[in-house]
This record gives C-alpha cells, sequence and structure tokens, in this order.
C-alpha cells in the first residue's frame, strides 16, 4: 500500500511540474537558441537566451503549438524601436524568427547604399573597428562594425560587409499600421522585412528577447567531455540583450 502511495504521490509530483513548466513557458518566459548568424555581432550561433512572453501581451502564437485559442493580442502593449524580438515567420506562421524592430506603424523606411533613412531622417552611425569571425579551420571572414544610433537613441552594433550588397538598397515603404519592419544586425546576411519576412503582424510577436542563459561554439567534440568547458563562452552568460 506505501509503495502504490508512494508511485501515485510521484505522479502527481511529475504532472504537477509538467504543468507550471508549460504555464511559465507560455506565460512569463521561453527558451529560444540562436541557429544563424543573422543578429551577429548581438547573438551568437550557439547562443541560448530567455524571451519574455508577458511584455506585449498575449496572441495565439504565445500559446505551445500556436493555438489559434483566439485572434489578435489581449493586455496588448506595444513594442519599441530598437526591440530584439522573436515573432512567427509571417508567411508560414510557425517558424521562430528573431531580428530588431527598425520601423513601426506608419514610419517610412529607406536603405541608399546601405544608410537607413527613418521617416526622411538619415540614421546616425558610427564606425568601430571590425569584427571578425572564424570557422573551427580558423578561417575569418571580416565585416565593417558600426554603432547604429535609432531616433529615439537607442544605439546597437551592426556589421556591414560593405555598402554595395544586394540587400542595401530598398525603396523608401510605409509600415502598415499593426505592422512592423524588422532587420537583422548582420545586414547583409539577414532575411527580413527586405527580403521573405516583409511586414510583421504585431499577432505575430512572440515575445522580446531579454537575457542569454548559456552559450557554445563548436571547438572540441561532443564525445570528448573533457573539451566541453573550452566550448563554453563563459563571458556571454546572464548578459542582456539590448
Amino acid at each position: 500500500m506505501e509503495k502504490e502511495e508512494s508511485l501515485v504521490d510521484t505522479v502527481k509530483t511529475l504532472v504537477y511540474a509538467i504543468i507550471i513548466a508549460i504555464l511559465i513557458r507560455t506565460f512569463l518566459f521561453e527558451p529560444f537558441k540562436i541557429p544563424s548568424g543573422s543578429m551577429y555581432p548581438t547573438l551568437y550561433v550557439g547562443d541560448y537566451l530567455f524571451v519574455s512572453k508577458y511584455t506585449y501581451g498575449y496572441s495565439k502564437h504565445s500559446m505551445p503549438f500556436s493555438l489559434p485559442l483566439f485572434d489578435g493580442r489581449v493586455w496588448a502593449d506595444e513594442p519599441k524601436r530598437g526591440d530584439v524580438i522573436v515573432f512567427k515567420f509571417p508567411q508560414d506562421n510557425k517558424t521562430d524568427y528573431i531580428k530588431r524592430i527598425i520601423g513601426l506603424p506608419g514610419d517610412t523606411v529607406k536603405l541608399e547604399k546601405g544608410r537607413l533613412y527613418i521617416n526622411g531622417q538619415l540614421v546616425e552611425r558610427k564606425a568601430m573597428e571590425d569584427f571578425v569571425l572564424r570557422d573551427q579551420a580558423g578561417n575569418a571572414e571580416r565585416f565593417r562594425q558600426y554603432v547604429e544610433v535609432l531616433p529615439e537613441g537607442v544605439e546597437h552594433k551592426i556589421l556591414e560587409v560593405s555598402d554595395h550588397e544586394k540587400e542595401d538598397n530598398v525603396p523608401e515603404l510605409t509600415v502598415p499600421q499593426g505592422s512592423y519592419f524588422v532587420m537583422g544586425d548582420n545586414r547583409d546576411k539577414s532575411d527580413d522585412s527586405r527580403v521573405n519576412v516583409g511586414f510583421v503582424p504585431f499577432e505575430n510577436l512572440v515575445g522580446k528577447a531579454r537575457v542569454l542563459f548559456f552559450s557554445h561554439n563548436n571547438d572540441g567534440a561532443w564525445y570528448k567531455p573533457w573539451s566541453w568547458p573550452k566550448k563554453v563562452r563563459w563571458e556571454r552568460l546572464f548578459n542582456k540583450i539590448r
């Protein structure tokens, strides 16, 4: 009898733990992994981060598997320019993307020879030292690095291969009401509102990227446990995302 009661208690504990985890993931924080380099130098491939689900309110995309329980957003709060957001790709409403909000509803956005214009005003950028990425073989890829200053004063770093790449010229666009224009910080290597993403509806926002809780590179092999500490990017752990 005691063994049966112990088993029931264990099952109850597991069920409660699962329910609590689902509630936290749905309404508070959800973990995400960065799979691509479109947000260098802000986010690296192999970064793991928490996204706050409550920041912009809740839509069906806040629910597990985007369950269509309701339309629009409840307890909605508008995002700010410069926020790094996770959203569902508008073309399939299921793939997670992460980019930075550049254009707000009603804004005009244009790129000319790599320079960003918002509402007709050239966005300031300040040159920094080059950013260098190295692959496992030690080969280096060099990018021009800038600090971009958005109209409200938000500063963030961006990368450019040059100012003459395919997506460095975009005719002036007006952001529709209820949507946002997003870009990757790695400007010449990002599929964003200039390419296939298009404008992102408010409903598609999942949450705001908040903090890194883990990060690793590809050094060493998974079957060599003694190499694992070298894979961790210790200096990135618990960094806030700006």
